[in-house]
Order: structure tokens, then C-alpha cells, then sequence
């Protein structure tokens, strides 16, 4: 069983705990998930499995969240799970609010929390923040690529958050509510999009259940996850080379010289990853990362 599955993870698991419920409703060993969600958020989580987990390293594209914000509230964690550190009666007005979202756009510097799994000192904060270790933090670039309002009431508000990947919203609402005098702390976040798979791609893990011996036609194909990348198609004998990991001739269609592009064979069989490298006479294509059956035959 190979392929992705993507997942509405509920609140109250974490990412590990949906993969090693999958282990158990599917019986497979080999299976990761692609982008950590907390346990109180929801939303888009892809899961990998079998051979796909080799395309961990490649889920790198953006994500999409609907966050809730509180606002007059700052508590040590950044979200109002917890412990509360001030308060404030102060309420922004939705001018105000919109008048602040444009500094939170585009490439901006983040402290990431105490409760993340950045390694500071070869240690994971959120293991230090369980022993009330707080240590200093340098700031890291994240690229916030649309950040609107969606709903506002007296209390808080809903944005909509569409930020590269190591992007802490949680961290976002803090630095918001900093900005605008008040304090503020996430109170709720749905991910709504994962690259490339939106909440319409999603399965429930009762879906998963329900579906019991058939729950692999739930799995999407693995190169579903490179579709914006330009396919070839290798030749028997092209294809052969591939399977032992050697390099083929580019053919006339493929992408220029440092590209990667997608490699199928017969019968449109997803073979890996490739990149054109240039040659001696013309240019090859080389295998970044492979994804048939080992033991297939060719």
C-alpha cells in the first residue's frame, strides 16, 4: 500500500497519534505524516505511506489556516491553553486591525515559541518549556503571503493565514496583539490547505475506519503531491536505467539544465524524481529520489 492520505485531523490528537491510529486501521508500518499540527488545532494533515514517505523532504509548500484570535488576553504559550500572564480591557476597532495587517505581510522575523520543536542548544524547546526552562531564541524568516480578515466581533477576530512552511500562527496572534496594545492569544486553527491538498482532498479517521479492507482506494497517488512539475515519459530502455539509478538522456521536452521533473514508464508508472544535469553531449536526467516497488519487475 503506497500513496497519501489525507487527513481532517480532529483536536485533541496530535499528528503522531493519527499516524499510529492509521498503523492500526490500515496494518502498515511505513507510514509518516507531512507538517506537525497541535493537538487543539484541526484541518489538513497529509500522511504518508509506504514508499511515499520518501517524499517527506518535499512537502515544503505553503499552508493555509483560519485562525481565532482573543483579544486582551497574553499567556505563556501564545494560545489560551496557557497560563495567562496579563490581561487588558483595551478592544481594538476593525479599523485598527486593518490598519495593522499590512506589517504582518510578506517576509517578516519570528521568535519561535517556547512550546515549539525548534532545537536551541540541541534541545527541543517545548522539552525545556515542560521543565520551565525559557531561553533565548533568534528570530527566523517566514514569508506570510496573505493575511486578510475574515470575521471580527467585540472579543477577537478570524484571519485567514496563507504563510511558508515553519510559520508559527500561534506566534503571528501574539505578535498582532503586541501590536495593537491589547494582547492577544489563539484561541482556535483550522488548516484549510497543505500544498497541494485542500479540505475538499480530506477524509475523516472514521472514513478510514469505515472503509476497513478498502480503505487503500482512500490513498491518492504519490505524484499527485509534484503535479506542478513537467513529466517525461522514459522509453523500456530509459526505464531499465532508471530502475537500477542510472542516468538517461534528456529528451527533447524536457525542462532546462537544474530542473526537476517528473519520470513515468510503462503504462504511465510513476518511476521518481528527476533533475536534467547537463553533459559531456547534451543533457541527462538523474534520479532525485525514487518511488517504485524495488522488487518490480523491469
Amino acid at each position: 500500500m503506497n500513496g497519501i492520505l489525507v487527513i481532517d485531523k480532529p483536536a485533541d490528537y496530535t499528528s503522531h497519534d493519527v499516524v499510529a491510529r492509521l498503523r492500526g486501521l490500515l496494518k502498515q508500518r511505513r507510514i509518516g505524516h507531512g507538517g506537525t499540527l497541535d493537538p487543539q488545532a484541526t484541518g489538513v494533515l497529509p500522511v504518508l505511506v509506504g514508499r511515499a514517505t520518501r517524499a517527506c523532504a518535499y512537502l515544503l509548500g505553503d499552508k493555509e489556516y483560519l485562525a481565532r484570535l482573543v483579544f486582551g488576553v497574553v499567556t505563556d504559550t501564545q494560545d489560551t491553553g496557557g497560563a495567562v500572564e496579563c490581561v487588558s480591557d483595551r478592544r481594538p476597532t476593525r479599523a485598527e486591525l486593518e490598519a495593522a495587517l499590512p506589517a504582518f505581510r510578506g517576509e517578516i522575523l519570528q521568535v519561535p515559541p517556547m512550546v515549539s520543536a525548534v532545537k536551541v542548544g540541541g534541545r527541543k524547546l517545548y522539552e525545556l518549556a515542560r521543565r520551565g526552562v525559557t531561553v533565548e531564541r533568534p528570530p527566523r524568516p517566514v514569508t506570510i503571503h496573505a493575511l486578510t480578515l475574515e470575521e471580527m466581533t467585540a472579543d477577537g477576530c478570524t484571519l485567514r493565514v496563507r504563510a511558508s512552511k515553519g510559520t508559527y500562527v500561534r506566534t503571528l496572534a501574539h505578535d498582532l496583539g503586541q501590536a495593537l496594545g491589547c494582547g492577544a492569544a489563539l484561541s482556535a486553527l483550522r488548516r484549510t490547505y497543505a500544498h497541494p491538498f485542500s479540505l475538499e482532498d480530506a477524509v475523516t479517521l472514521e472514513d478510514v475506519a469505515a472503509a476497513g479492507d478498502s480503505a487503500g482506494a482512500l490513498l491518492k497517488p504519490v505524484d499527485t503531491l509534484f503535479a506542478d512539475l513537467p513529466a517525461l515519459t522514459a522509453g523500456p530502455r530509459d526505464e531499465a536505467r532508471c530502475r537500477v539509478g542510472a542516468p538517461f538522456a534528456a529528451p527533447p521536452e524536457a525542462p532546462p539544465v537544474g530542473a526537476l521533473c517528473r519520470v513515468y514508464g510503462a503504462g504511465g508508472v510513476f518511476l521518481l524524481i528527476g533533475r536534467v544535469c547537463a553533459a559531456d553531449h547534451g543533457s541527462v536526467v538523474r534520479t532525485e529520489k525514487n518511488f517504485f516497488e524495488v522488487n518490480a519487475d523491469g
